[in-house]
């Protein structure tokens, strides 16, 4: 897996280590890229496979060694963010949703967002269930929402990609997008802001944040995508 990394064509960043001292702390920091990828495993091994998340995984961390220089007591909070973003920006680079899954899923969405309007809340599995709707259909509906929904905070709250904070050219500026940031998060109930730390500090996937807060799965989505709405409404109130 080591040796993959080092071939892939597709990483492009100019080392400033030497090819020993990057495999050194390669073999040093690989506890990271297991423990992000056995954190997003449950919402994205339904789009890439196992394998191909650790491989996305490594070759986000040698992106964060190559960028950062030799590593110290910040470099692995430093990394964890970078081995996240690779994973996520490969899954959404990817045609993730061959058109059956993507008809199926808009089919699902489409059946919650009309029971939700009649209803005026969301539906429990129960009252879904009585409309012909499987288990497993709805299990891959709530991964792929999870998925869609991780990639969406991630970029919020990392300041990149669309939808994100504008960089700010000059201190200043990054300092306001900071501040603007964190009345964002400020605006969080607390069992908002819990999913949050649980996640991004304690390194919980949904399903243990869901046994932790003794709710369903399904729930944990719905609370993240609230979450990711709030944001984006803080920072773009158009």
């Amino acid at each position: 897996m080591l040796q993959d990394a080092y071939e892939s064509e597709e990483f492009s960043a100019t080392p400033v280590l030497t090819p020993q001292q990057e495999s050194h702390y390669l073999q040093a920091y690989l506890p990271l890229v297991r423990k992000v990828v056995r954190q997003l495993a449950p919402q994205c091994t339904c789009v890439i496979d196992r394998q191909d998340m650790e491989q996305t995984a490594l070759l986000g961390l040698l992106n964060a060694i190559r960028r950062y220089g030799m590593p110290d007591e910040g470099f692995a909070g430093y990394a964890i963010h970078r081995i996240r973003g690779a994973i996520l920006d490969e899954l959404r680079s990817l045609d993730w949703r061959p058109r059956l899954l993507r008809q199926k899923y808009h089919q699902i969405k489409d059946l919650i967002r009309d029971m939700r309007k009649q209803l005026g809340r969301e539906p429990e599995w129960q009252e879904l269930s009585q409309t012909g709707l499987t288990p497993e259909d709805y299990l891959e509906f709530q991964q792929l929402e999870g998925a869609e929904t991780l990639a969406s905070l991630d970029e919020l709250l990392s300041g990149e990609g669309h939808g994100a904070l504008p960089e700010g050219r000059g201190l200043e500026e990054q300092f306001v997008n900071q501040e603007m940031l964190s009345y964002a998060l400020g605006q969080l109930s607390e069992k908002e802001g819990l999913v949050l730390s649980m996640y991004y500090q304690h390194d919980m996937n949904l399903k243990e944040i869901a046994l932790v807060l003794g709710l369903t799965e399904a729930r944990i989505c719905q609370m993240n995508k609230k979450i990711t709405q709030k944001i984006r409404d803080c920072l773009y109130p158009d």
